[in-house]
């Protein structure tokens, strides 16, 4: 199995070696980049690959592995350390890296990440219930492990009916007993005068030789019981040519569901060499040329419950999430406000980069936007149906005319540790990008902030294939309550947010005389709640809310 990196240069002829098709590659002279994301198998090359994202690269040459790109390539095949536990995370990576795959194939003609006017190939020579070769090699691993003690008494089963006669001294004498529980002897050599052969015991001979030929080829570390009859070299390759004949002579002895699942394991695998079959092929892929969305998807079916049901003039807050001029919301949820019991749109957007790379000016402008758009359906929602038909979203105050805070995030993949999957160690980054025409106003409708955090990338690739429900509900809820009280402590943080909060002293029907009189200096500094509190937010460099402030008393904290 070899590694390679999307975006990364390899010398062509590697490329050429374990690729039939050049389409996963592009290339430039003796040299080629990798264009996909994905695996792939040639049954011709007897190579398999896979094209890792780019997250996984940490800076010019070298990798999260702590190992350069090129070095990483025959990582697996590196007899010196292939069975050094500290290397198990290349098996599981490439499960659970295959596994996204796979969930995404049957997920993206659903979701609404993709957009029909985006370049977007997903390649693959697999249909919906074929098996690739990966498939079939876990199939074996797995198999074998959950099933190895039963398969193991079977073997011993079949060796002790075969004795006719025994002669024990001579049992005892020349073979190798094995141990039950360490002290009952299980001879699985039997010497007699005469073998009666039981032709069931061919289906195990086949099973783990397949099983020794894919633990040698792809460096499974796979311990065999040397009690089983193998076939190996040339005869097994004479076995691959008609193993699918040989199977069918013996398809009828088997009736253990067990068995019968061996059967089809072998059938699957030698159906692979059968040229009269019509499962055969020269190779099978899963890859795709735009990883952002994979990753996107694996991001959103984590964060986003399904949306309200709002809608103004045809128009659905599930439609401005993937928008007509081509504008599409990576995450959206409602969820508490930061200063009042309503609720409000939090609205995040996935960074797929390299480890170490934030996001750029494009990106900021974009995440703007989208803000904007959604404040703008909520006032059209607003201005159409009235306050009394919008529920307990709360976006634009009538007394003040200002407008909610809306919290936006960015959040990027990251690997920290190459065997963590369990932790999601989502990690706020210092910097929060702000927008504003006047920053004295906070609750404008042009003021904006940008959270940005990082998420161990390995958890949420395990995350995508392993959740049930119940668990992703769990972390909703978990990564909601974290980013509100992320944007609490920033709002709670004078230096860093440079506002102050006041509640009015005020009565409450006077709430809208005081207002009217002081609109140009309140103008966007004011909100009046949906619990009818009068809010200031009073920005350190503003010197018009000095003679003002006698009629609000200074508020600790939000909450």
């Amino acid at each position: 199995m070899k590694i390679l990196i999307e975006n990364e240069i390899y010398p062509i002829e590697l490329l050429q070696e374990v690729f039939d098709d050049p389409k996963f590659y592009k290339q430039n002279g003796l040299e080629g980049s990798i264009t996909s994301v994905g695996y792939y198998h040639s049954f011709e090359k007897n190579s398999l690959v896979f094209m890792i994202p780019k997250v996984f690269m940490r800076d010019k040459d070298k990798t999260v592995f702590g190992c350069t790109k090129n070095e990483l390539v025959n990582l697996i095949e590196n007899e010196s350390i292939k069975h050094k536990t500290q290397y198990n995370w290349v098996r599981q990576l490439s499960v659970h890296f295959y596994n996204s795959l796979t969930e995404f194939k049957k997920r993206y003609n659903q979701t609404s990440i993709i957009h029909n006017s985006e370049t977007f190939e997903l390649n693959t020579n697999l249909g919906d219930k074929e098996y690739s070769f990966l498939d079939l090699l876990l199939s074996f691993v797995n198999f074998y492990k959950k099933n190895k003690q039963q398969i193991l008494f079977k073997h011993i089963e079949f060796v002790s009916n075969q004795a006719k006669k025994p002669k024990w001294e001579k049992t005892i004498r020349k073979s190798l007993p094995i141990l039950l529980n360490g002290k009952t002897p299980i001879y699985t050599e039997i010497r007699n005068k005469k073998k009666i052969i039981n032709n069931e015991e061919e289906l195990l001979t086949y099973f783990f030789s397949i099983l020794n030929r894919l633990n040698k080829q792809h460096n499974l570390n796979l311990k065999i019981d040397k009690s089983y009859n193998l076939i190996e070299g040339i005869p097994f390759e004479r076995l691959c040519r008609n193993g699918s004949s040989k199977l069918r002579k013996i398809k009828h002895r088997y009736f253990n569901d067990t068995l019968r699942k061996m059967y089809v394991l072998c059938d699957l695998y030698f159906s692979q060499f059968d040229k009269s079959s019509i499962k055969r092929k020269k190779e099978d892929f899963l890859a795709i040329n735009n990883y952002n969305l994979v990753f996107e998807d694996m991001v959103d079916k984590l964060f986003s419950d399904k949306l309200i049901t709002l809608e103004v003039d045809g128009i659905t807050i599930e439609k401005l999430k993937n928008n007509d001029d081509g504008k599409i919301i990576d995450h959206i949820y409602d969820y508490k406000s930061l200063i009042d019991t309503s609720n409000i749109f939090y609205i995040g957007d996935s960074k797929y980069y390299k480890s170490n790379n934030n996001a750029d000016k494009v990106s900021k402008y974009k995440q703007f936007t989208y803000a904007k758009n959604i404040i703008q359906f909520n006032i059209d929602l607003l201005n159409k149906k009235g306050e009394n038909n919008i529920g307990n979203l709360r976006y634009r105050d009538g007394i003040t005319e200002g407008y909610n805070i809306s919290p936006n995030f960015f959040i990027y993949g990251y690997i920290n540790d190459v065997s963590d999957y369990e932790q999601h160690s989502i990690v706020k980054k210092k910097e929060t990008i702000p927008s504003f025409h006047f920053k004295e106003r906070l609750f404008d409708r042009d003021t904006l902030f940008v959270h940005q955090y990082k998420i161990n990338f390995l958890y949420v690739l395990k995350a995508y294939t392993n959740f049930n429900e119940s668990e992703i509900k769990d972390f909703r809820k978990e990564i909601k309550d974290t980013f509100r009280n992320h944007f609490l402590d920033f709002f709670n943080n004078k230096e860093e947010c440079g506002f102050e909060f006041y509640e009015s002293k005020l009565p409450t029907e006077e709430y809208k005389t005081f207002v009217n009189q002081n609109f140009k200096k309140l103008n966007g500094k004011c909100f009046c709640t949906i619990d009818n509190k009068l809010l200031l937010a009073k920005h350190k460099d503003d010197s018009e809310l000095e003679e003002l402030l006698a009629y609000f008393k200074k508020i600790d904290a939000l909450q």
